[in-house]
């Protein structure tokens, strides 16, 4: 069981992490709002102390005073009556000798009793008071009592009573009680708008300053001005080292970008000046193979594989930095289905015991080139061919749909693992198992060559759940 303190321990931190959580101008607006109702609350208990007795102290001296007019002017009248002579005790001031009218609006209780508690007259409606218990002030049944002794000759000595509810000075405390309450409450309330206002435009700068970074995020363009407050203050100090740190930023970017665009240019300038050469070296491996004999014969057939991979190898980095350095092939109307029926043609000599079937009815015109796009169809087509089993069947369909020439290539192998759908199109890589020899260019071929023409290439599920499906979606010509 969780001890208190541990519980304590636990709200509090509970309470913090909320209060983190909280935006700025809410702390703020929140922190002044809390100090002014501390003040107020603080004011208004000394003001409600102070009124509160005050009210009761005039309370008190007024009851205290009516006690002493009416022993004053109270005086007993001789009655004489069948029952004989008797005392009838009435005010004899302020004009009324009726004890009701006299301070009515105090709705006050007036008695006049002998020495011994006899009731002598009283007000209409008058509650039983105590008799006097030697004490002028006397609290009873929610009533203040100030009692008078009046000594005459004639009757002897009598009291005068007069009693007030306590109710009516607990209500008048209370209403200042609430008034106090509700200036707290509003003077709170107030703080707290005027705490949120004042925030708001204190954080207008911040807010700027926001909308500013939010807008070079989304556009990447460094060079949009900050907005530099008018003070010169900590907001603005940020606005100097978000615009300097702009400026580091953008240097460094033009520096990365220059030394990219060297290395592009000096990959496509290597490749195309070693292709060249390589075409001569081929020329002579083949002539050598056909010239030799024997193991000799085999050493130049294997150097010539070798040559001619690396031809390949060649041509794809220079396609690749081509396509980085955003050097387009003029882009000429071309029909897609013809360049696939080509590229399956080209493999179905070396295809083995696949079967590739092609769906391409005439028609798919795109504005492309053509070379291009015909390495990226055997790219696709061979990677079937690699990465499937003896046997399976590689399909590649041409379509056009919605404006669009689709380019589908689909087999019925493994598949490729969820872990490597997101890499497969990454320069330089294969799978764990790939043994074929491949460089892991093929793709990525596919990829540039789809972007260089508009369009894009994407790995889908596949309905059955077997295989792998690429599809290429080139924008088709009006």
């Amino acid at each position: 069981m969780a001890s208190p303190g541990s519980f304590i321990r636990s709200a509090a931190r509970a309470t913090s992490s909320a209060y983190r959580r909280l935006p700025i101008r809410w702390r703020l607006a929140g922190g002044s709002a809390l100090l002014t109702l501390v003040i107020l609350l603080g004011f208004a208990v000394i003001v409600g102390v102070l009124t509160t007795r005050q009210i009761e102290s005039d309370f008190n001296r007024d009851v205290s005073e009516a006690a002493d007019d009416l022993a004053n002017t109270v005086r007993p009248r001789a009655v004489l009556d069948e029952n004989g002579l008797r005392y009838d005790f009435r005010p004899l001031a302020k004009g009324s000798p009726d004890l009701d009218a006299y301070d009515a609006s105090q709705d006050a209780v007036i008695r006049i009793v002998s020495l011994d508690g006899e009731l002598l007259n009283g007000s209409t409606n008058a509650p039983y008071l105590p008799p006097p218990r030697g004490k002028p002030t006397d609290e009873f049944d929610r009533y203040r009592i100030e009692s008078r002794a009046v000594d005459l000759r004639g009757p002897g000595v009598f009291f005068v009573q007069y009693a007030r509810k306590l109710s009516d000075v607990e209500a008048t405390a209370n209403r200042v009680r609430v008034f106090l309450g509700l200036g707290v409450i509003g003077g709170a309330a107030l703080a707290l708008l005027a705490g949120l206002a004042t925030a708001t435009r204190a954080m207008a700068p911040i807010a700027e300053l926001t909308e500013t970074a939010r807008a070079i995020a989304r556009t990447r363009n460094t060079s949009l001005r900050i907005p530099h407050p008018e003070a010169r203050d900590e907001v603005s100090e940020l606005a100097l080292m978000l615009e300097s740190m702009l400026r580091s930023l953008d240097e460094a970017r033009s520096e990365t970008e220059e030394t990219l665009a060297r290395q592009r240019q000096f990959v496509a300038d290597a490749s195309h000046e070693l292709r060249t050469p390589l075409t001569s070296v081929l020329a002579n491996l083949e002539l050598l193979e056909l010239e030799l004999e024997g193991e000799p014969r085999e050493a130049a057939a294997s150097a010539l594989r070798s040559s001619r991979r690396m031809r390949r190898l060649v041509a794809d980095l220079l396609l690749l930095a081509r396509a980085d350095a955003g050097r387009v092939a003029p882009h000429l109307p071309v029909d897609l289905s013809e360049v696939v029926a080509e590229a399956a043609g080209e493999l179905e000599p070396v295809a083995g015991d696949h079967h590739i079937s092609v769906s391409a009815p005439p028609g798919a015109e795109m504005e492309g080139a053509r070379d291009e796009l015909h390495r990226m169809t055997l790219n696709l087509l061979e990677n079937a061919l690699r990465h499937t089993d003896p046997g399976t069947a590689v399909e590649a369909t041409v379509e056009r749909r919605n404006g669009e020439v689709v380019l589908a290539v689909e087999d019925d192998g493994p598949g490729i693992p969820p872990e490597l759908r997101d890499k497969v199109f990454e320069r330089f890589f294969r799978g764990a198992g790939d043994r074929s020899g491949s460089s892991g260019l093929g793709l990525s071929i596919a990829r540039a060559v789809a972007g260089s023409h508009g369009g894009t290439v994407s790995l889908v599920e596949p309905l059955d759940g077997r295989g792998a499906r690429f599809v290429v979606r080139f924008p088709a010509r009006s």
